[in-house]
């Protein structure tokens, strides 16, 4: 079996390949994985230096929207798992091009190659940020898509071509749409590994608006479970929420790494709210759950402890990530 992860040496691309690799999932036993990844600023072979030397492991340095080196290699895939993606709401506000250009063509080009490969499956990764906020309740699969950024537009369309190829193509696609993860190697531009980081540097942390925006908190452990899950056993066509059950207003999250740190609210710097800034997202997992037999597994509170801990014990691989970043700014 040969499986393609597009964007598998991003943060949640980079934890289903050490899984996969790893023997955390059965039907991945033996599989050859093929990761294929731009290397923008998120994308980071070092996020790939546990299973570096798998036999099983090939890495193709390239853009998805390249269809030449697409066609390639997706030659003799039986499996894609499409994480690739830009996905920083803020660096979307600034300039929405490379958004489009990534997520909605470069998702239409891998498609296409699929099709032309006769692979077996498909599993398009998205977001919740593609129902747009609720108030109350949960969103299940079937809420109308309703995006307020332009990353979450560029997800929501990626979606609409992605189910479009299985209506139209017969394509086996599954589409999952997750709550926010967290977890080690996370890019320290997304807020618990920019405030953990920023906090164990002695640095203010940047709290948007009144800070009582909520988000459920998904471990990235539980989220690649999930993903599996339906890779294994989703229905073409279908859309499975992976949500993590933990719902926080940032001033919570916040106070929580504060606490995580040893640090207090004199580190907390109120800057003006984001553009557009979704106030609650929250989805139901019961159509995952009932079929597939996903649950969370990660306790949020052991989870976080665990991030923070790895940040602490991984300076030499964020310090520099944010020294770019700081150059480059």
């Amino acid at each position: 079996m040969r499986v393609l992860v597009t964007g598998g040496a991003g943060f949640i691309g980079s934890h289903y390949v050490r899984q996969a690799l790893g023997g955390a999932y059965p039907t991945l036993a033996d599989a050859e994985v093929v990761v294929l990844d731009k290397l923008t600023y998120a994308g980071n072979r070092a996020n790939l230096d546990p299973v570096a030397d798998s036999e099983r492991l090939r890495f193709v340095e390239g853009d998805i929207c390249d269809a030449e080196l697409v066609r390639r290699t997706m030659a003799g895939v039986d499996l894609v798992v499409h994480f690739a993606a830009e996905s920083h709401v803020d660096r979307s506000i600034l300039g929405a091009a490379d958004f489009v250009l990534t997520n909605v063509l470069g998702t239409q080009t891998l498609l296409q190659a699929a099709v032309d490969a006769e692979v077996s499956k498909f599993v398009h990764v998205s977001t919740d940020e593609v129902y747009g906020s609720i108030d109350e309740g949960s969103w299940p699969e079937t809420h109308p898509l309703e995006p307020n950024s332009p990353y979450s537009a560029s997800k929501a369309s990626s979606d609409l071509i992605a189910r479009s190829f299985f209506k139209t193509h017969g394509l086996p696609v599954c589409i999952t749409r997750c709550s926010n993860n967290y977890g080690p190697y996370q890019f320290p531009e997304k807020v618990i590994p920019l405030f953990t980081t920023n906090l164990l540097d002695g640095k203010k942390i940047p709290l948007y608006g009144d800070g009582l925006n909520v988000r459920d908190w998904l471990h990235v452990d539980d989220h690649c479970h999930g993903i599996q899950l339906v890779a294994d056993g989703g229905r073409a066509g279908e859309v499975y929420n992976i949500g993590g059950g933990t719902e926080l207003t940032n001033k919570e999250l916040t106070a929580l790494l504060l606490e995580a740190t040893g640090t207090d609210d004199s580190f907390i710097q109120p800057v003006i709210d984001r553009k557009a800034h979704d106030r609650r997202y929250s989805v139901d997992i019961t159509k995952i759950s009932t079929e597939l037999g996903y649950t969370p597994r990660v306790a949020f509170a052991d989870g976080l402890a665990s991030t923070v801990q790895w940040f602490r014990d991984n300076r030499a691989w964020w310090e520099p990530l944010k020294q770019r970043a700081a150059l480059a700014s």
